[in-house]
């Protein structure tokens, strides 16, 4: 059972931090205003408008930020202002017990997800696989806020995650399972194995998505995850969107779900509006749901946050 942070109200402090590559300065003030808009207060951190190439600035640095952001007794949400590339540079020198004990709303994806999925493995916090600081945008779906809001600032319990109603979800084999869920990008995670900080799946629900990769690679990924037993390990296989992938070879991303995930017999549920999209649903990395591909319907099963 993971540690629910506290509930997001409004008149919340949200703590800005950035912990992969950085992000230009005009578009973090106009996603600032946007939150301050909707009723938040904001704390910067110290080097959230720093520039250093590939990543923001050094891995000490980004780190001593988000721990500055959980020792904040009044930051309630931390927001990376986008993913990018790096974030696995920061994991060796958070203090996880310290973040265990101070639990605070951390969002994001993209390269967020290995942030996302460590906080739940070594700080056994609740994280949401939903949006970051750049989403935060005037023109922002509703269907994107609605999720992340019922995720981060509701008790509902059980809530179904379901995609907008044009939008169907795909259930390719059977199966009735409940667990963690874990997962997010896919180019992410597999940069994690072979590391002390590489997914835990077992006895998981597992999730995929990913942006702007061939499939060419997207085969080389899911291979690897296979032969790393990440999918042996997992109970069922949630397969989000891939979103700009090029196909290669005439072989489209659904072609490789069939060749590589539906042979292995996992409960399969495909489509689900991820991240990368124009849609993001918000997953809860860490909570129990209920993937149930009989009925084509993945329900979480408890609160997110916590009164």
């Amino acid at each position: 059972m993971s540690i629910n942070p506290p509930i997001l109200q409004n008149g919340d402090t949200v703590g800005i931090v950035t912990l992969g590559s950085p992000l230009d300065a005009s578009v973090i003030d106009a996603r600032i205003s946007t939150l301050e808009s909707i009723g938040f207060n904001v704390v910067l951190g110290k080097y959230v408008y720093a520039y250093d190439g590939i990543v923001s600035t050094t891995a000490q640095r980004r780190a001593e930020d988000l721990m500055n952001m959980f020792a904040n007794p009044n930051v309630t949400m931390i927001l990376p202002t986008r993913g990018g590339t790096g974030v696995k540079d920061i994991l060796p020198y958070l203090d996880y017990s310290y973040i265990k004990n101070n639990p605070k709303i951390v969002s994001g994806y993209s390269d967020i997800t290995i942030l996302l999925n460590i906080l739940y493995q070594l700080s056994e916090l609740t994280t949401f696989h939903s949006l970051m600081l750049i989403d935060f945008r005037t023109n922002t779906p509703a269907y994107n806020f609605n999720q992340f809001f019922a995720a981060t600032s509701t008790l509902t319990s059980p809530r179904l995650i379901s995609n907008p109603p044009e939008i169907p979800l795909i259930s390719l084999v059977g199966g009735n399972v409940t667990g963690p869920v874990v997962g997010g990008n896919l180019t992410s995670f597999v940069g994690t194995l072979g590391t002390p900080y590489e997914i835990d799946t077992l006895g998981k629900i597992l999730l995929i998505e990913e942006t702007h990769e061939p499939t060419t690679t997207i085969y080389r990924y899911l291979t690897q995850l296979i032969m790393a037993g990440k999918f042996d390990d997992c109970i069922g296989v949630v397969m989000g969107q891939c979103t700009n992938c090029d196909t290669s070879y005439y072989t489209s991303y659904m072609d490789l779900i069939n060749v590589l995930i539906y042979p292995l017999g996992k409960p399969l549920m495909t489509n689900l509006c991820t991240a990368h999209g124009y849609y993001k649903a918000t997953i809860p990395i860490g909570s129990n749901v209920n993937l149930n591909t009989y009925t084509n319907t993945l329900t979480v099963l408890q609160p997110t946050v916590s009164a």
